[in-house]
């Protein structure tokens, strides 16, 4: 069995991981202990419990609103907090495999004749979130080049899922449609921009393309994950309203509208699928019923 360290183990994805290392075969879950990005003696305590074969890095400040508010937060945990990892593993003496999760968000604005969205564009971040995740890419793999490390860094599209925090607008509306279904409520929903499009992927898939790399990907490359189908959000909201035999009307608050928000999102996994024989195995009406199902259990 090998050893996988993961950060951020705790929020909506790290949840979902250790549920699918508890069923793996090949590895095994390191014991979290108490640490902080951003301070190094906890994460050498941490990694004096033994030092990894392979390392997840989740963790992040991963909420872009956030990233607006405290940008100066955000550079601290997202850049700095990898450096302090980095840094900590190798006084630990590792030499493995380190796989950076970083975010598609980090491609900007993408003209829809680039579309789908490759490996090969040209990040052009348009919030502090994915300045920071870019800065942090970098970062890897200059460790990379530095160290001899295997560094492969993920770059995750919109991931939905059970578990995810009602910030999120997929839970959001779905928190909001239980609620109207347990009450026999015809449902009022107030929503920003829903006819833009984005390409969601199951967080299940997510995590199974993460352990793939693991295994499979190619040492200083950067992967796209995503599902490669475009969805508007209103259709997958109105696929949950049937999904939950709720009737819902859609009333659009000016004050949800968010800045720099673009109109089409897809992107391309088939680098990803190529190099590791990844594809996703979880359907889009799946992954809604199971959040749909997810807050019912939240409800009781």
């Amino acid at each position: 069995m090998k050893t996988l360290l993961a950060t951020g183990l705790s929020g909506f994805v790290g949840g979902h991981l250790q549920k699918a290392i508890a069923g793996s075969e090949g590895w095994q879950l390191l014991a979290a202990q108490p640490h902080n990005l951003l301070d190094p003696a906890s994460l050498d305590a941490w990694l004096r419990t033994g030092v990894p074969d392979a390392v997840i890095h989740l963790a992040g400040q991963t909420f872009v609103p956030a990233a607006f508010k405290d940008p100066a937060h955000t550079l601290q945990v997202n850049l700095l907090g990898t450096l302090n990892l980095l840094q900590a593993l190798k006084r630990a003496g590792f030499s493995g495999t380190f796989l950076f999760v970083s975010s598609g968000d980090v491609y900007g604005q993408v003209a829809e004749t680039a579309l789908p969205i490759t490996e090969g564009l040209a990040p052009k971040p348009r919030n502090p979130y994915a300045v920071s995740k870019v800065a942090a890419e970098l970062l890897c793999q200059q460790w990379g080049y530095s160290e001899g490390w295997r560094i492969l860094i993920a770059r995750p599209f919109n991931h939905v899922g059970p578990g995810q925090a009602a910030s999120f607008v997929v839970a959001n509306m779905a928190q909001q449609i239980v609620g109207a279904r347990a009450e026999g409520q015809r449902l009022t929903l107030e929503v920003g921009d829903i006819d833009v499009s984005r390409d969601f992927l199951d967080v299940r898939d997510v995590i199974s393309a993460y352990l793939a790399l693991l295994e499979r990907g190619r040492s200083g490359e950067i992967y796209n994950l995503c599902s490669g189908v475009e969805r508007t959000v209103r259709d997958l909201i109105m696929q949950m309203a049937t999904l939950a035999g709720v009737s819902v009307e859609l009333v659009q608050d000016p004050a949800r509208l968010r800045p720099a928000d673009q109109r089409r999102v897809v992107g391309s996994a088939e680098k990803l699928q190529k190099d590791t024989g990844w594809k996703p195995g979880i359907s889009i009406t799946e992954t809604l019923q199971s959040v749909l199902s997810d807050w019912e259990a939240r409800e009781l």
